[in-house]
């Protein structure tokens, strides 16, 4: 093995929920399911219905996006979503709120917040990662920052004890890959194809590959995400990842339930919670 690729350790912060969700999956021989969702789409007390209802549904991991006015990664569907969750209100401290909120009745569903520095930064680096880690967050996925960044963010959050999950992509090569192991705690998050959020659909043999490959150098489970929008995807994709990620089909569904103002029409959360079943089911029978 090239020693540039010799397996990686995985930075020591971990708030516990995380490692501990993985360790149980792979106990019980399964993949987990990830999901995404925006925060204040279509209004906070939609989002924290869901909040409530996915861990229920089947969902082992929540990604909570934080929306940003230039979604670099994201497609015209979390896009729109974005839009909606900033005419709803939605603030960095109102999702810290919601987080506030979820861990009153959830202390075992891992719980990450997704999204861009900018944010972040101007909420002030130590106020955010002491109020997120209060709030009950277990760990960020922060696109924007390399690991050349690692001092802005990366490092601050480990010392708070939050994982800091980096995102790794078919153009990540040899060289480039052992940078992005060193500062990557709690999970991989391995983008099954170049683009933006629900672009075009998954193919598995490649994101197979990737896979194995990735497994040479690192001990750290690798979650699936981008083009995963059908339960039969999800059970093709959950028989060689740890995890598989969707965020941009239960976005859409979403979407489905708004009335013409964008207001949620009653049921949407019924009929979220009942897709995101189908998706955890499909992964039982991988």
């Amino acid at each position: 093995m090239n020693p540039a690729l010799s397996p990686q350790p995985a930075m020591q912060a971990d708030s516990g929920r995380i490692s501990a969700r993985f360790a149980t999956l792979k106990d019980q021989k399964k993949s987990g399911l990830v999901t995404f969702i925006t925060a204040g789409d279509p209004d906070l007390e939609t989002t924290a219905q869901l909040l409530a209802g996915l861990p229920k549904a089947g969902v082992d991991i929540i990604e909570l996006g934080m929306p940003f006015s230039d979604p670099m990664a994201d497609g015209p569907t979390i896009q729109a979503a974005n839009l909606r969750a900033f005419k709803a209100g939605i603030k960095l401290g109102k999702i810290l709120d919601l987080v506030r909120g979820f861990r009153k009745n959830d202390q075992a569903t891992p719980l990450v917040l997704m999204g861009y520095y900018n944010p972040i930064y101007a909420y002030g680096v130590e106020k955010f990662l002491t109020d997120a880690k209060n709030a009950g967050v277990d760990g960020l996925i922060v696109v924007d920052l390399p690991p050349e960044e690692d001092g802005e963010l990366c490092a601050p959050a480990m010392r708070h004890g939050l994982n800091f999950i980096r995102l790794v992509t078919p153009t990540t090569d040899a060289k480039r890959l052992p940078a992005v192991l060193r500062s990557a705690s709690g999970f991989l998050y391995y983008v099954s194809m170049t683009g933006i959020t629900g672009s075009k659909a998954v193919s598995a043999t490649p994101v197979q590959t990737a896979i194995a490959e990735l497994r040479k150098s690192t001990s750290l489970p690798v979650a699936v995400g981008f083009g995963i929008t059908t339960p039969e995807q999800v059970k093709t994709i959950a028989q060689n990842a740890d995890a598989v990620v969707v965020g941009s089909a239960i976005i859409s569904r979403i979407a489905a339930n708004l009335d013409a103002e964008g207001k949620a029409r009653p049921g949407l959360v019924t009929d979220v919670l009942g897709f995101v079943e189908t998706l955890a089911q499909a992964i039982q029978k991988a």
